[in-house]
C-alpha cells in the first residue's frame, strides 16, 4: 500500500482566554486525515471551523497543542515555536486569501522572486515560469506591475508564483473567495488546468460547496468548533471538468445535498 505524502494526526489547537480569565477555546481537536500524492483533496466548513489554523499549523507558521503532521513520513515539530520550519524548506507552498504580490516588483519579478531567494533562478526555470504565465493567460503583462493589474490577474500571478518553484504539496486557503463569479469560475479552470500539468498535491480550503465539488478528488467536511471530520466524500465526477457545465452533472445534485447537510 502506498504510503500518504502527507498525514494529519490527532491534531489540536487551543486559544488561551482573556486575560487568563475565560476558559481556553479549543479550535481544533484530534483532527486527523491523510492526503495522497497527486490528490486534490478539498476541505469545507462553517465559518470559524479553524480551516486557516489547520493550513498554518500544516505549513509549519503556528505552533499545535497536540497530534502532529507528517510529510512523506517525516514527524514536523509543531509544540515548539523555535523548532517550526515555514514551508518545510520549500516543500510546502501555501497561497492564502490575499495575493501578497510584491507592489515594487513586476509580474515577471514577483514570479520569478522565490526562485531567486532559493537560488535556483536558471534558463530551464525561466522558461518554466514563461510557459506558467502564458498558462493563465497573462502573457504580455510580464512587465506590469500589481497596482496596474485587475484582482483576477494578481491571483493568477500569486498562483503562479508558488507553483513556480515547484513544491510537493500547495495548500490553498480560499483563494478565490473575494471575486466576482466569472473571475471566480476562470481562475478555478486555470487552476485544473495547471493542477493536470503537473498534478501536484493539492488541498484547497472553501466555504464554497459547488467549488469543493468541482476541483476535488475527494472532499471532507468539517463541523463546528473544536472542528472534527463529519463527512468524507470521493468525488468520482470524471476529469477533465467542465467547470461551467457541473452542476448539471448527474452526481452534482446529490453531492451537494449530503455535503450541505453535514456543513450544517
Amino acid at each position: 500500500m502506498t504510503m500518504p505524502l502527507l498525514e494529519v494526526r490527532n491534531l489540536a489547537k487551543r486559544f488561551v482566554g482573556r486575560a487568563g480569565r475565560d476558559q481556553p477555546l479549543w479550535v481544533i481537536q484530534d483532527l486527523s486525515f491523510s492526503v495522497a500524492d497527486g490528490e486534490f483533496l478539498t476541505i469545507i466548513g462553517p465559518s470559524g471551523a479553524g480551516k486557516t489554523t489547520l493550513l498554518n499549523m500544516i505549513a509549519q507558521i503556528d505552533v499545535a497543542n497536540g497530534g502532529e503532521v507528517k510529510f512523506q513520513s517525516q514527524v514536523s515539530p509543531l509544540n515548539d515555536p523555535k523548532a517550526l520550519s515555514p514551508g518545510l524548506s520549500c516543500r510546502i507552498g501555501y497561497v492564502t486569501q490575499e495575493d501578497n504580490l510584491l507592489p515594487w516588483r513586476t509580474t515577471l519579478q514577483n514570479v520569478l522572486f522565490p526562485l531567486e531567494v532559493q537560488g535556483r533562478l536558471d534558463a530551464v526555470a525561466r522558461e518554466h515560469v514563461a510557459k506558467l504565465i502564458r498558462a493563465v493567460g497573462l502573457g504580455g503583462f510580464e512587465n506590469h506591475y500589481p497596482h496596474e493589474l485587475s484582482g483576477g490577474m494578481r491571483k493568477r500571478a500569486s498562483l503562479i508564483r508558488t507553483l513556480a518553484y515547484d513544491p510537493p504539496v500547495i495548500l490553498m486557503d480560499e483563494p478565490f473567495g473575494a471575486l466576482d463569479a466569472q473571475t471566480r469560475t476562470q481562475l478555478q479552470e486555470d487552476l485544473l488546468r495547471l493542477w493536470n500539468l503537473g498534478k501536484k498535491t493539492i488541498v484547497f480550503v472553501t466555504h464554497d460547496i459547488g467549488e469543493a465539488i468541482a476541483l476535488g478528488d475527494r472532499t471532507l467536511v468539517l463541523s463546528r468548533a473544536p472542528a472534527k471530520i463529519v463527512g468524507e466524500h470521493l468525488i468520482t465526477i470524471p476529469r477533465p471538468r467542465d467547470i461551467r457545465g457541473i452542476m448539471m452533472h448527474p452526481e452534482f445534485a446529490g453531492l451537494y445535498q449530503r455535503i450541505r447537510a453535514e456543513v450544517q
